[in-house]
This record gives structure tokens, C-alpha cells and sequence, in this order.
């Protein structure tokens, strides 16, 4: 591994590049550092039964996209939040004819946040069906495969006229954060000799095998 202000760099083949991502995922860990950002982190990061011109690309257009709304993060359908901003006005017409008038407004704001709500849902989900095709049949075929988010920048890119070797380049975003994964990664160069990788978990063949019923 390579450090430099880009970041820690790897260069190899696969496994390495895998290694380097559960090393950055591991020293992360170690410091305290979970929570979303560092899950999407390591969902993006490459795996070993995983490939760049198949998986990483598809998770890299899926990341790249227009993230989604507070509706699509809630599992409302854009239609079910029409609905419920139209039974928040109905309410609100009510109320105001009993004369609550308090009660009209809250519901009134209501129905137009729910109305907002789907419109964004809607627009945003429509936005993705254009993108995710563009990242992923295009953008990635002229540039690495890269994520990016507030915790974590990096890209994965396979070096030209050379289908087994890699470049993995990943950065820190917080400087002082930065030097304490340097320090846990240099650590884990002196005291680790080899690399133990995670490898993907086939229930269906331990069942198989050993004749056990997973679904108990």
C-alpha cells in the first residue's frame, strides 16, 4: 500500500484490492466509526466474489444517482401520499366549516407537505430510471468506478491492457481521522502476516452438505 494526499492506494490483483477495503473497513471500525456513512462505505467496497465489470458498476450508478426522498426512505408510493394529502385537505375543509381553524391549519400544512412529498418522490424516482443506465453504461466505462460520500471518497479502476491488476484509491475526508486510519493501517502491516478475507456466506451449500434444514 501507498499513502500519499490522495489517499491510501493498492495496487494488485483482486484480492488485494479486496484486502485493502476490509483493511479500511476494519481500522474504521476500530476507532469507533459506524453509523450510515461507513455502511454504504462498506456495501460499495469491492468483495471477493464480486467483479468490476459486473457488481462494482452496478453499485457504483446505484450510488451515483439522485439519492432517495424522505417518501421513497418512508415506503410511501407517491400515489398513497396523494391520497393522504387529500384526506388532510378534506379534514382540513371540515375543521374549518366546524370552525377549528387551528386544527384546519395544521391539517392544511399536512396535505401539502404530503402533496410535496409526492411530487418529489415521483420526480426523483423518475430521474434514477434515466441515470443508473448513463453511470452504468457510460460514465464508468470512461472513468474509475468511485464512491463518495461525507465519511469516504473512492475509485476502483482496472489498469489498462492488464485484466488482472487493479488501482484502489480510497480517502479519508477528515484530516484527523485520515491519520488515525493511517496509523491503524501501518499497524496492521507489522502485526498482521496474512490477511484473513471474507469470503461470501453460501447457506445453501452447508445445507446441502450437511443436511441441514436453513429455513428451521
Amino acid at each position: 500500500m501507498k499513502e500519499s494526499v490522495f489517499g491510501f492506494i493498492q495496487e494488485g490483483e483482486w484480492v488485494a484490492i479486496v484486502e485493502h477495503g476490509e483493511r479500511i473497513s476494519a481500522a474504521l471500525n476500530s476507532v469507533g466509526i459506524d453509523g450510515e456513512s461507513f455502511e454504504e462505505w462498506n456495501e460499495w467496497r469491492p468483495k471477493a466474489h464480486e467483479r468490476i465489470n459486473d457488481d462494482i458498476i452496478e453499485k457504483t450508478a446505484e450510488q451515483a444517482s439522485v439519492s432517495r426522498g424522505d417518501g421513497e426512505r418512508a415506503g410511501a408510493l407517491p400515489d398513497e401520499d396523494v391520497r393522504t394529502a387529500g384526506k388532510e385537505l378534506s379534514d382540513a375543509t371540515n375543521n374549518i366549516i366546524e370552525g377549528e381553524i387551528n386544527e384546519a391549519i395544521s391539517e392544511g400544512k399536512d396535505a401539502v407537505t404530503y402533496a410535496a412529498r409526492a411530487v418529489d418522490s415521483a420526480g426523483r424516482k423518475a430521474i434514477r430510471a434515466a441515470e443508473e443506465p448513463v453511470y452504468k453504461h457510460v460514465m464508468t466505462q470512461v472513468s474509475p468506478c468511485y464512491f463518495d460520500n461525507e465519511l469516504i471518497s473512492a475509485n476502483v479502476s482496472q489498469i489498462q491492457d492488464n485484466e488482472k491488476n487493479y488501482v484502489f484509491e480510497v480517502n479519508i475526508v477528515d484530516d484527523e481521522l485520515k491519520e488515525q486510519i493511517s496509523e491503524q493501517l501501518a499497524a496492521y502491516e507489522e502485526e498482521i502476516d496474512r490477511w484473513r478475507i471474507e469470503t461470501e456466506k453460501n447457506t445453501r451449500i452447508v445445507a446441502a452438505t450437511e443436511g441441514v434444514d436453513m429455513s428451521e
